[in-house]
C-alpha cells in the first residue's frame, strides 16, 4: 500500500531588486574622448619648436606699435606653440603646489559627478539625507567660490596666467615675424583666444549634448 505525502505548493520566492539608474560613465567617457580630440587636433596644428626658438630672427622692435604688430603676426602663426607654453606654465604651477592641484581637481569631479553627469532620477544622499538639484547647484557654486577666492588657487592660476602672457607677449615683440608665411585658412583665426576658443566650444558642446537628458529631466 503506497503512501503519498502532502503536495507541496509551489512558492515562488521573488526577491525585490531594485534597479539601480545606470551609471554616467558613458557621458564621461564621450566627454573625455571628445576633449581628447580636440587637443589632439589642436596640438597637430603647432609650428616647428625650432622655428619658434630661431635666434637670428629675433631684433628689438622700433616702436610701440611695430611691437604690437609684431605681437598679432607672432601669434596668428605660433598660436598652438603660444597656448602650449601657457599650458605648461600652468601645469608646473599646479604640480609645484600639491594642494592647490588637488583642491581645483575636487571642485572638478564635484562638478562633473555630482551635477553635471549624475542621473537625474538618482538624488544625492550624503549622510544618510537626500539634496535636490537645487541645493546641489547651490552648494557647488558656494565651494567654487571657496575655492578660487579663498584659497591659493585663484591667485596661482591668475600668477600663472601672467607669467605665460608675458612670456607670449616679449616672444611676440621680439620675433621678427617677416619670414612667417600663414595658410589661407589661417589668417581669419586672428583673435588672442580663437584656438582656445575652438576647443572649448567643441569640448563645452560634447559635455552639453552628453549631459543634456540629466538638464532636461531637472528642469
Amino acid at each position: 500500500m503506497s503512501t503519498t505525502g502532502p503536495a507541496v505548493l509551489p512558492i515562488s520566492s521573488a526577491q525585490s531588486v531594485e534597479s539601480q539608474p545606470p551609471a554616467a560613465t558613458p557621458a564621461v567617457l564621450s566627454f573625455l574622448s571628445h576633449l581628447t580630440d580636440s587637443v589632439r587636433n589642436g596640438l597637430s596644428q603647432r609650428r616647428p619648436w625650432a622655428e619658434l626658438a630661431d635666434r637670428s630672427a629675433f631684433s628689438k622692435p622700433e616702436s610701440f606699435s611695430d611691437a604690437l604688430l609684431r605681437v598679432r603676426k607672432n601669434y596668428s602663426y605660433f598660436r598652438v606653440n603660444y597656448l602650449s607654453v601657457i599650458g605648461i606654465i600652468l601645469a608646473f604651477s599646479l604640480l609645484s603646489h600639491p594642494f592647490s592641484l588637488l583642491l581645483l581637481l575636487g571642485l572638478l569631479c564635484s562638478w562633473i559627478f555630482l551635477y553635471l553627469f549624475r542621473p537625474a532620477d538618482q538624488p544625492l544622499v550624503v549622510f544618510g539625507r537626500s539634496f535636490s538639484d537645487r541645493e546641489t547647484l547651490g552648494i557647488l557654486i558656494v565651494f567654487s567660490v571657496f575655492v578660487v577666492f579663498l584659497t591659493s588657487v585663484g591667485s596661482l592660476l591668475i600668477s600663472a596666467l601672467m607669467v605665460g602672457v608675458g612670456l607670449v607677449c616679449a616672444h611676440g615683440a621680439f620675433r621678427v615675424p617677416e619670414d612667417l608665411f600663414l595658410d589661407e585658412q589661417d589668417q581669419p583665426s586672428t583673435g588672442f583666444l580663437s584656438f582656445l576658443g575652438g576647443a572649448a566650444s567643441n569640448t563645452a558642446a560634447a559635455a552639453a549634448a552628453a549631459a543634456a537628458p540629466a538638464i532636461a529631466t531637472r528642469v
